[in-house]
């Protein structure tokens, strides 16, 4: 008899399946693992974008993203998972890598690496634990000059 998952786990679960639906352009997967209006209004704000209120206007980000990103993988890092009552939050570093359109008959476009801090929040359901809310944010990378900056600074 196997032991039953974790609060914890089943969070864990979700967010992969979040991942894993966007990475394989899976609409629908997506939109299944989001809140419905139900429970209430959901929320996301992409890196650089402006925050995006309501399901419907989240979902069509989704889709503008699959629809114009050739490939995309996210390594997840420092994932750490609270659960309180029905509510979960999850905190990763998705570590991004993307490709557009592929140029002059090769199979990818140019690959593009990029960090992003990311909070998910979660709430249970009947259907499962569904997002809530998605807040990504760049990882601004330290540039030479900054560095040199530092070491000449008193």
């Amino acid at each position: 008899m196997s032991a039953a998952r974790t609060d914890t786990e089943d969070v864990e679960l979700a967010n992969t399946a979040f991942y894993e639906a966007v990475e394989r352009g899976d609409f629908e997967a997506v939109a299944d693992l989001w809140l419905d209006e139900r429970y209430g209004g959901v929320s996301c704000v992409h890196p650089g974008w402006p925050v995006l209120s309501g399901r419907g206007e989240v979902l069509r980000s989704y889709a503008l993203i699959m629809a114009n990103t050739e490939y995309i993988q996210f390594f997840l890092t420092d994932v750490q998972v609270a659960v309180a009552a029905d509510t979960a939050v999850v905190t990763c570093t998705e570590n991004i890598l993307s490709g557009g359109p592929a140029e002059d008959g090769a199979e990818l476009g140019p690959l593009v690496g990029q960090l992003v801090v990311a909070t998910n929040v979660f709430r249970r359901t009947p259907d499962g634990w569904k997002v809530w809310s998605h807040h990504g944010s760049p990882v601004l990378a330290e540039s030479d000059d900054e560095d040199e900056d530092a070491e000449g600074a008193v």
